[in-house]
């Protein structure tokens, strides 16, 4: 068998995600744990179901993965789209977790593979938020300019690393004996710094927001929390409990049901402490701990068509949706076909097309359960820093894809 001499973007997709999964699991053991539980609920679901397969073969469920990094700027965020393009991932969907109750001052993008083929290939995403700092309710002009300023002195990546993912996604990947120092490069830029932090910045900080002073308290940017998924969400959940994991108090997402999953359900292990470093006013070097990296885990069902959506958020308002659940969902992919609330390739209620986003909600609600303060934001001000999707477009320079466009343009394909 010949060498191989070239790798695909989507090859160099799958080395990433494996490297930035092997290095999470050195900085944060609990992760191990969770793979593992992983692993073993989604082998005992698919031996007890003949359908687990439905939604994803076994082996694309069991390694795929989501990350999630925080950035500071626009031109950060557009040096991550930059990079992540050399994988193939590009931005999908914006979402906005100002919105949440408590708000978090953060604008959002997904990166990801989008075609059908690429997803059953490898379909590693990274949730990627950008901190709001035009946004005056969280950030007064003076601590605005101060905030600024500090990102402006950062650089979160070596312009040597960008310059060859540029060219990378323009070829549509890079010879082979190049890969191993380009996909090593990337997932050190996402390693945790042990540099000592400034204790009284990031004090500051967190009085707004410990989202802000994570990602505008300290020089780099880091991987937040990697999330495998699994076939049953409750059953992992168990598990963990059991393994003497401490989990957040819910299951973020729709309530479990008899009839097919939808959209997506996400839990996790709680922050740990992490030991720190942090400098004084006077200099003086000294330790501590931190509360900002976890373990999520999720289950992804069958995607929600714009009619389907709107009555899911209709059911989420409700105080308790598993109780009003089957009044707004039939409880079979046949129904959900016909009356046009869930995708189905073809129409055709076999071949139901995944979910492969994110939930506002429960993103803001996974934030909140591992952070030790809700945000602060002003009542009095408005907001009048224009965030949203064209404006994420321009500011990194690419086209946010619509995820309905994209599963609109699955669903008229023919079922397999």
């Amino acid at each position: 068998m010949s060498p191989v001499t070239r790798l695909a973007t989507w090859q160099l997709r799958a080395r990433f995600a494996a490297g930035l999964s092997a290095m999470y699991a050195a900085e944060v053991p609990a992760y191990t744990t969770l793979v593992t539980v992983s692993t073993q609920v989604n082998a005992d679901y698919a031996a007890r179901h003949g359908d687990a397969e439905r939604l994803g073969s076994l082996r694309r469920v069991t390694a795929e993965r989501h990350g999630a990094i925080r950035v500071g700027t626009p031109a950060e965020l557009a040096a991550v789209a930059d990079l992540f393009a050399a994988f193939g991932m590009e931005p999908v969907g914006c979402y906005d977790l100002r919105s949440a109750r408590p708000p978090i001052p953060v604008v959002s993008t997904a990166f990801r593979p989008i075609g059908a083929d690429e997803l059953a290939r490898n379909p590693f995403r990274v949730f990627t938020s950008m901190l709001a700092t035009g946004d005056s309710r969280f950030f007064e002009a003076g601590l605005r300019h101060r905030v600024q300023t500090f990102l402006a002195r950062r650089q979160l990546f070596d312009p040597a690393l960008l310059a060859r993912a540029r060219v990378i996604a323009a070829d549509g990947g890079c010879d082979a004996a190049a890969a191993d120092a380009f996909v090593a490069g990337a997932v050190a830029a996402f390693t945790l710094s042990r540099e000592p932090i400034d204790k009284c910045w990031y004090e500051e900080l967190s009085r707004v927001s410990a989202v802000a002073a994570d990602i505008a308290g300290v020089g780099s940017t880091h991987v937040n929390h990697l999330t495998p998924r699994v076939l049953d969400i409750d059953e992992l959940y168990r598990r963990m409990t059991g393994c003497g994991i401490t989990m957040i108090d819910t299951i973020q997402g729709p309530p479990r049901t008899d009839g097919p999953p939808l959209l997506l359900r996400q839990t996790s292990f709680r922050a740990l402490a992490e030991p720190r470093l942090f400098r004084g006013n006077d200099g003086r070097i000294v330790e501590g701990s931190l509360r900002v990296r976890f373990g999520e885990v999720e289950a992804r069902g069958v995607a929600l068509t714009p009619r389907g959506r709107e009555r899911y958020d209709t059911v989420m308002a409700h105080a308790d949706p598993a109780a009003v659940w089957g009044d707004y969902f039939p409880s079979t992919d046949a129904e959900l076909a016909a009356q046009g609330l869930a995708y189905y390739r073809g129409g055709d209620p076999s071949a139901p097309i995944v979910y492969e986003d994110f939930l506002p909600a429960s993103a803001a609600g996974i934030f909140r359960s591992n952070l030790d303060r809700d945000s602060r934001a002003g009542e009095d001000a408005g907001d009048a820093s224009g965030y949203d999707a064209e404006w994420m477009a321009g500011a990194i320079g690419r086209d946010i894809h619509d995820p309905y466009a994209l599963y609109e343009a699955q669903a008229k394909e023919a079922a397999a």
